[in-house]
């Protein structure tokens, strides 16, 4: 991306919550893969005519029009897979806000309808691009698992939006694989007190070498936004994240490398390797999903 571009790609950003409000304001931002981007619209079900100065535009128009060649899908997650496929069958790209979609099924049809039409399919996972990530994975990275867990509060997330709790935390079960590799269930259970929408998951998981990992879901009105974890090796312990410094840029960071798979950038075996661990973490999300509802 350090050429000049010979073409831009005509974008469409698809809901502007918080993280569309964001890809908005990247587009519009003097770098290096924005170059390659040129913003034409945005689409929301609100009627809002246009935001600094970017017109809103609809569904149809996007769908149809040959200037937009990419969407961004930043809607909330029960709507991604609608979407997709319709982006898809009109010959768009396609980025989209994580979970791509609340099955693996689902996930796994789009894969193959992105590879029919030839279009670049990416499911954003900013919270691979933190520097506390960074910092976890430089800490394991050659060390003996012997046990580990990782706690997340917050405030309730609406499911009918969000999906099930294993999707809508679907960052923290990537951390997991991203840093000790393809996880099994053990099982799971899903806490609920919906008088006081408070909501708690425990998922018992294992590493290939059966080191057992627990993730907890914690969610209730009040509850801070917060990450606790513990990682036992043979070899010491990490207890919970020291302060690594500022997450800058990290929506940006993901637009760099979607702009080059975009420019056919990446190896075939790069992007079967990251298609690989996505549907895993999806697999293992629905997995969680049913565990916990056949429970109930």
């Amino acid at each position: 991306m350090n050429t000049e571009p010979e073409r831009k790609f005509g974008v469409v950003v698809v809901g502007v919550g918080r993280a569309g409000s964001v890809r908005i304001r990247d587009l519009r931002s003097p770098h290096a893969s924005s170059a390659f981007l040129n913003l034409i619209g945005f689409v929301s079900r609100r009627e809002l005519g246009s935001i600094d100065e970017v017109p809103q535009i609809s569904l149809e128009e996007a769908l149809s029009s040959q200037e937009v060649e990419v969407a961004f899908i930043c809607s909330e997650s029960s709507s991604h897979e609608d979407y997709i496929r319709q982006f898809l069958n009109a010959g768009k790209h396609v980025l989209v806000e994580y979970p791509m979609t609340l099955s693996w099924v689902a996930a796994k049809d789009l894969w193959e309808l992105a590879e029919q039409k030839g279009k670049v399919l990416h499911e954003e996972h900013v919270e691979l691009l933190m520097e506390e990530f960074a910092f976890l994975k430089k800490e394991v990275v050659g060390k003996d698992l012997l046990k580990g867990s990782l706690l997340f509060t917050a405030a309730p997330l609406e499911e009918e939006r969000f999906g099930f709790p294993a999707f809508s935390g679907i960052s923290r079960l990537t951390w997991l694989v991203s840093l000790f590799g393809e996880l099994s269930l053990v099982s799971a259970t899903l806490e609920e007190r919906k008088e006081d929408q408070y909501m708690k998951m425990t998922v018992c998981l294992e590493t290939e070498n059966k080191s057992p990992l627990t993730w907890i879901e914690e969610k209730a009105p009040g509850l801070k936004r917060n990450r606790r974890l513990s990682f036992h090796f043979r070899s010491g312990s990490l207890e919970n994240m020291p302060n690594v410094g500022i997450n800058k840029n990290i929506f940006l960071k993901d637009q760099n490398i979607f702009v080059q798979k975009l420019l056919g950038q990446f190896s075939e075996e790069e992007l079967a390797a990251e298609k690989k661990r996505i549907l895993h973490c999806l697999w293992l999300a629905g997995e969680i999903q049913k565990h916990c509802c056949s429970k109930q």
